[in-house]
């Protein structure tokens, strides 16, 4: 009997497991967490060598054209008549390099968002000093700063390599480019939030990514399509419902920063009066309805 008793009892294995001893954080910690971890996400870091082609990929093309301006410059750069006429890209054309953008957006504002509505991964989560204003937070902050980055890194290589390229010397072109260097990050930051919070939005009303992908990508170009057909329409006068175009609008706001106008050629609200309030108001409508959605579909009270 005391043979069998000692067969069925149970027995405590020390596998070294210890309680954790160190600082423990709140929201604040826990929104910075999970902003890292969906930054990591994105990139492909520290995950398989495939999940990492796509976005540094898309990053290599953003930056070719900077590279190929940056490289004919140095090649003519004796040639005093070619470097006066050359311009391969500007620094505002730059801004609107979009399908590249609008790409790696339709790749990675579905894979930050829905495994975790997939996966039922919300729920604990939430369990965490974490409310659903910190997730939301957390997410587009994590697409902005890819897509910010991803903006104004080829800027800096076409600002350096045109300033040790440039014939009358590197601070000369400083002091002659200067206004660039608040131009560019305020166009591109604007480009980058309406990009990551329309994106995350259109994202998260599912829990498959190729359907949050499809629907970002749709999005961009019925849009912009629908807003060309009117365009073309006004016959050149402009019209109001150019706004149409989604993933464009920002590019209205590049030229106010760049310009102090709207682009008379370029932007289809040339001609119409208040022309750049409209498209602020645009801007803002889209950016907000994308947060209102968010916050409306990770509300703490309804998982």
């Amino acid at each position: 009997m005391t043979a069998l008793y000692q067969a069925a009892a149970g027995a405590v294995y020390d596998r070294g497991y210890r309680p954790y001893s160190g600082p423990r954080g709140g929201r604040r910690e826990a929104t910075l967490a999970l902003w890292r971890l969906s930054v990591r996400r994105a990139l492909g870091l520290r995950r398989p060598w495939r999940q990492k082609v796509f976005p540094w990929t898309l990053l290599g093309l953003a930056t070719i054209p900077a590279i190929i301006n940056v490289g004919v410059a140095w090649v003519i750069r004796n040639n005093p008549v070619e470097m006066a006429d050359f311009e391969f890209i500007t620094y505002r054309d730059y801004v609107g390099v979009s399908t590249v953008l609008i790409l790696f957006v339709a790749l990675t504002a579905p894979d930050v968002v829905c495994p975790d509505r997939a996966q039922r991964v919300l729920p604990l989560l939430f369990s965490r000093p974490l409310t659903g204003v910190d997730y939301v937070l957390a997410k587009v902050g994590a697409i902005f700063f890819i897509v910010f980055g991803f903006s104004f890194l080829p800027q800096v290589v076409l600002f350096v390599g045109q300033m040790l390229v440039s014939r009358d010397g590197a601070l000369s072109y400083f002091t002659d480019n200067a206004e660039v260097l608040w131009q560019v990050p305020i166009a591109v930051a604007l480009l980058a939030l309406l990009y990551a919070a329309v994106g995350v939005a259109l994202a998260s009303l599912t829990d498959r990514r190729i359907v949050g992908g499809v629907a970002i990508i749709g999005l961009a170009f019925v849009t912009s399509a629908i807003a060309g057909i009117v365009v073309d329409a006004s016959q050149g006068d402009g019209t109001p419902l150019a706004v149409i175009g989604i993933f464009f609008v920002p590019l209205d706001l590049r030229d106010l920063v760049f310009l102090g106008h709207l682009h008379p050629i370029d932007s289809g609200l040339s001609g119409v009066e208040g022309g750049g309030l409209i498209a602020i108001v645009a801007y803002s409508v889209y950016v907000i309805a994308a947060l209102a959605v968010l916050l409306y579909r990770y509300r703490e009270v309804d998982l």
